[in-house]
């Protein structure tokens, strides 16, 4: 809406009636489409939306308020304890205090403080500091926190938010007050503790916690494995770059890959019945490069990998179900032809010769032109696809024949210690740089499709990822410092005047802490080259 003024408000002074009677916890303003806190003074003419949680910034900012009361809460009661916020999992954010161990009791008492910090609805201040006045209060403090501002060439200030005698470093908006995050709670978790919050589905109720073990295994391996690099924060890769040092942590993070994909491979010929291999991700994975390279290591181990395509075998248009819409629903699991693809794969496992269809997208049919396939003795079918942890899709193999992978870039380096990267932010910058190298695509355009992309891995391949027999983390400690080279020239072209406008000022502003990295170093086998080029497996 536009603002109309004769005298100078912030947001909070003239919607407070509205944000207090608001059941979905309105949080934060967009002016002229950049994200602000409520307490932003509006000028004559602003166009002013108010953001609440089922807004996914507005989620961010709500998750980022109750991490800072924890830390407060913390700060309290174990004054000695070092937290590191690790990931987000099921409506939940999972969190390690690393020089200690936290019992029941003082979770309960955290639990118990943060509850009364809420209660009391205190001020959350954000201070600025030049760099020199940030310099000497960090040498009095001894404090790191925020430290990494230092290190920002484009950044003119170092911020901190303060909140009565408590300080922390958090990296984006944060709500006015204390008061904003009601509904949380706080409970032991593996050995650290989960944080969790509503769902921005149902803002007024405790969201639902789902169990996912291999997930949580898979991340714990690549974070105690990083760890060991000594190589978990943006300031300590950079600290690498600057040393000359990066090119060593280059090759052991791709050499950590390659000894987990050889160890997939020679998990999948211990397994004697398997004969059909199934890969399944989000966008931006690596599934196309992972494939190739787990090939390399199959062939090693005395397997031919043949490939099959479902994208070939889509029911004919006039079947193809349909959307909430009413528009074709490419994307469902019913859009497929189920019945002739388990016929074909059924056959092929029993060393039968097929007739390979090859769909045609113009005119929604599958035309026969004379492929046919037939697997020998030492072949293994691969198939990669969003429904590949399906049962639904392979329904007439048994289950000892298959090998499920789910893969998916994790990320394990955090901006510091509080603020986390998230899996879905690295996932977005990849799917930018590589839909503008290789598809002509502008930044613009990939956001604009990316709730869209968002919302069918939410429906068809998270769903179903603990149902993989082994998962594979694409991510590379090292990636955003060279995909940022690509990226911020591509994110800049976005103006107010676009609503994507937000999410790009957001990871532009984030990938400035980067120093970058040559991609000349990147190795021609790397995961990283399917997003920038130049890689061993391009046709």
């Amino acid at each position: 809406m536009k603002i109309q003024l004769q005298n100078s408000k912030n947001v909070y002074e003239l919607f407070q009636k509205e944000i207090k009677e608001n059941p979905n916890h309105i949080i934060a303003t967009k002016i002229n489409n950049e994200i602000v806190s409520l307490n932003t003074i509006v000028q004559d003419g602003d166009d002013v939306e108010l953001i609440d949680i089922t807004d996914k910034e507005g989620m961010r900012i709500y998750q980022r308020g109750l991490l800072f009361v924890m830390a407060k809460a913390f700060s309290e009661i174990v004054p000695e304890a070092l937290i590191t916020v690790h990931y987000q999992l099921s409506n939940a954010i999972y969190s390690q205090i690393v020089n200690q161990k936290v019992g029941e009791d003082i979770i309960q008492k955290i639990e118990k403080r943060m509850a009364e910090i809420i209660e009391k609805d205190i001020e959350i201040k954000k201070i600025k500091m030049t760099k020199e006045e940030a310099k000497a209060f960090y040498e009095k403090t001894g404090s790191s926190k925020g430290k990494l501002q230092l290190y920002a060439k484009e950044k003119e200030y170092v911020s901190l938010y303060y909140c009565e005698e408590y300080y922390n470093y958090f990296y984006g908006v944060m709500p006015i007050s204390t008061g904003f995050m009601p509904i949380f709670k706080l409970e032991k978790y593996q050995d650290g503790v989960l944080l969790r919050y509503p769902a921005s589905s149902n803002p007024n109720q405790l969201g639902e916690h789902k169990e996912n073990k291999k997930l949580f295994h898979a991340l714990m391996e690549y974070e105690d494995l990083h760890r060991e690099l000594e190589v978990h924060t943006i300031h300590k890769l950079n600290m690498a770059v600057e040393s000359g040092k990066i090119k060593d942590i280059i090759l052991l993070d791709e050499a950590l890959h390659e000894k987990k994909i050889a160890e997939i491979a020679n998990d999948i010929v211990k397994r004697e019945k398997v004969k059909m291999i199934l890969i399944a991700g989000p966008s931006s994975s690596g599934k196309t490069t992972f494939a190739q390279r787990l090939g390399i290591q199959l062939k090693i181990n005395g397997l031919k990998p043949v490939t099959i395509s479902v994208d070939n075998y889509f029911l004919e248009r006039g079947q193809t179900p349909r959307d909430e819409k009413g528009e074709y629903d490419f994307e469902s699991i019913e859009a497929i032809d189920l019945k002739l693809f388990n016929e074909h794969l059924t056959k092929l496992l029993a060393g039968e010769e097929i007739k390979v269809p090859t769909f045609d997208f113009l005119t929604g049919t599958k035309q026969y032109k004379g492929n046919t396939m037939k697997l020998e003795e030492d072949d293994v079918l691969v198939i990669e696809g969003i429904h590949c942890l399906n049962d639904k899709l392979t329904q007439s193999i048994p289950k000892e024949q298959k090998y499920k992978i789910y893969i998916s870039a994790l990320t394990v380096l955090n901006v510091d210690y509080y603020n986390r990267i998230s899996t879905t932010d690295s996932r977005l910058i990849r799917r930018i740089v590589r839909d503008y190298k290789f598809r002509g695509y502008s930044a613009l355009h990939t956001l604009r499709m990316w709730d869209s992309v968002r919302r069918g891995e939410e429906r068809n391949i998270f769903p179903f990822q603990e149902e993989a027999d082994m998962m594979f983390n694409t991510s590379l400690i090292y990636e955003l410092g060279v995909l940022k080279q690509y990226a911020l020239p591509l994110l800049k072209e976005i103006d107010k005047t676009e609503k994507e406008y937000t999410e790009a000022k957001r990871m532009y502003d984030f990938l400035r802490y980067f120093l970058d990295i040559p991609s000349d170093d990147v190795p021609k086998n790397s995961l990283l080259r399917e997003f920038i080029g130049g890689g061993a497996f391009e046709q």
